[in-house]
């Protein structure tokens, strides 16, 4: 459940604090006011694709955080935050979403840096947004079969899952088959290609660790010069003549004589002596890394060839000589399965065949659960629409099942058909179906959905499009049943729908300084009557259209009163 949501620079709200309860909350006020931004933010922070549009003209960035209870039922909330390594132990989750204009995404979940894909895993299991966007995808046949799935998903989501993993190993295994019936000419070719790829590598030679080694002894070749006189130096500065040696032994000599003399020098006497045994024995180093010295131009040639042949190799057939000898053992085995073709091909027709009925049993385990439910939601959607007076409507799952034909989902094609008037035939829904009916059937499956899910928080953004009189009473009334035991947030222009909501919030917007501002008013008593009678009426409100709106509070708390009993 959404217990408190906070919004800056989002479009035109600047700043917007706003706290929830369980059961109905409907959002009303003047068309522009701001009420779909509100539920636009909620989209945005749980997941949807964000904008530099969204943020609010002058501002750097727009920031959104949302603070949710999980319902302990909800287990695909909990394993989704658990596979995310993020602690809910407690039962709280928060969402926060930062855009800046330079297009960069800030996500976190209970204060954990997260992507929108996770944030969208998670968002996507804590409310359900109905928008217009799904009338449209109710419009659509492609959607029926996600729908059915969701309906079924308790039943399906294990056979599905199998399925699915099955499905693409089938897919891989058919490709490989593909490549493997190709045109004998060019399997051919492949295979006298591989050959002397294979002798190119194996007569490199190759060594791991011998091109770095290589290039250690080029550098030193390249500097002998330098190391040599260096070192001639360094030898000539301390045993040369009349040079750092003679001088130092001469010091020696001295210090040691003083020490002699007054005990006090001893120290400075065996100091001065170590020095020069340390620099004598250093001399007699320099002197033997100079006798190994010996400049060799053939060896940097033969080196300057050999990294030429690995810079070759290294081009053709990986970034390093460890990614060459790996390539080398993977195309010896390929080379192996093309020698053999006919027993290979044989054996992987064979695998293909098996994996092709395994995936059969699964893809008719799925047809014979989504049958099964379909006959289910069939009914229930028969008696939802019976309570939003379409008592008349008949509604059809329809299937097409092609055996062979796989795809990620299975072998069927799931369309919703429809008869809306009696003697009618069953046709599909994107062409019986009005505004009106089309938003009583996605209420209708909505209130079914709810059953079905853990998520406790529904989002409904003009559900009531297209109604009016005893149907837009009919949707009130659903709507309130729908948030009994969990939470509904619904934006609407119908009277009926917010006297039947127990919480009432309008939406309005204010020009200060020459900047609008949306602004959220909670309504009780006299307000919510004002407001009631405002939607009755138009911009007119009357002693009558008062009376009517009281009317209708009072009516709904007597409807409400019943439901919850």
């Amino acid at each position: 459940m959404l217990q408190e949501l906070t919004i800056r620079n989002f479009a035109i709200i600047e700043s917007l604090n706003l706290s929830f309860q369980e059961g109905m909350t409907v959002l009303t006020g003047e068309t522009g006011a701001g009420k779909s931004i509100i539920i636009d933010a909620l989209g945005l922070l749980v997941g949807g694709r964000g904008s530099v549009d969204f943020i609010r003209h002058g501002e750097e960035k727009l920031e959104i955080q949302g603070l949710f209870t999980i319902n302990p039922h909800n287990k695909g909330c909990l394993d989704a935050l658990h596979s995310n390594g993020i602690d809910a132990s407690d039962g709280m989750v928060v969402l926060e979403r930062i855009l800046f204009q330079s297009g960069k995404n800030t996500c976190r979940i209970n204060g954990k840096l997260a992507t929108t894909v996770v944030l969208r895993e998670i968002g996507s299991r804590l409310i359900d947004i109905h928008s217009q966007h799904e009338h449209q995808e109710l419009m659509n046949d492609e959607f029926h079969l996600q729908l059915l799935d969701r309906f079924a998903w308790n039943d399906i989501a294990s056979t599905l899952a199998k399925y699915q993993t099955k499905y693409v190993a089938y897919t891989e295994m058919k490709a490989k088959w593909r490549n493997w019936t190709k045109n004998e000419q060019e399997l051919a070719q492949r295979l006298d290609m591989l050959r002397f790829q294979q002798d190119e590598i194996t007569s490199a030679n190759l060594r791991l660790g011998e091109e770095e080694a290589l290039m250690e002894q080029k550098h030193v070749l390249a500097n002998f010069e330098k190391i040599n006189e260096s070192l001639q130096n360094a030898y000539t500065a301390l045993q040369g003549e009349e040079r750092g040696l003679e001088f130092i032994s001469e010091a020696m000599r001295h210090v040691a004589s003083a020490s002699d003399i007054l005990p006090e020098y001893k120290a400075l006497s065996e100091s001065v002596a170590s020095s020069f045994y340390l620099l004598e024995d250093s001399a007699m180093q320099i002197r033997q890394e100079l006798d190994k010295l010996e400049f060799q131009p053939d060896e940097l040639d033969t080196i300057e060839t050999r990294l030429n042949e690995l810079s070759q190799l290294k081009r053709k057939y990986g970034k390093t000589v460890e990614a060459i000898i790996q390539y080398n053992e993977d195309i010896d085995q390929e080379i192996v399965e093309l020698s053999d073709r006919e027993t290979h091909l044989d054996q992987l027709e064979k695998d293909l065949e098996k994996a092709k009925d395994q995936l059969h049993e699964l893809a008719t385990k799925l047809t014979t659960i989504r049958q099964k439910s379909a006959k289910q939601l069939e009914k229930q959607i028969k008696d939802e629409l019976n309570e939003l007076y379409m008592e008349k409507a008949i509604f059809q799952v329809n299937f097409a099942t092609q055996a062979n034909e796989f795809t990620e989902n299975g072998v069927d094609k799931v369309a919703f058909y429809m008869s809306t008037n009696p003697g009618e035939p069953l046709k599909p829904l994107s062409k019986v179906a009005s505004g009106g009916e089309l938003s009583r059937m996605m209420l209708a499956l909505k209130t079914i959905f709810s059953r079905h899910q853990g998520i406790t928080s529904i989002i409904f953004d003009e559900v009531d499009t297209g109604v009016s009189g005893r149907v837009a009473q009919a949707i009130a009334e659903k709507i309130y049943a729908v948030a009994v035991g969990s939470q509904v947030l619904c934006i609407s222009h119908l009277p009926q729908v917010a006297a039947m909501a127990d919480h009432h919030f309008y939406i309005s917007k204010a020009t200060t300084a020459n900047r609008t501002m949306t602004s959220v008013t909670p309504l009780s008593g006299e307000e919510k009557i004002e407001e009631i009678s405002r939607m009755i009426a138009g911009i007119e409100v009357t002693d009558v259209t008062k009376q009517h709106a009281n009317e209708m509070l009072t009516q709904a708390m007597k409807i409400k009163a019943q439901k919850q009993t």
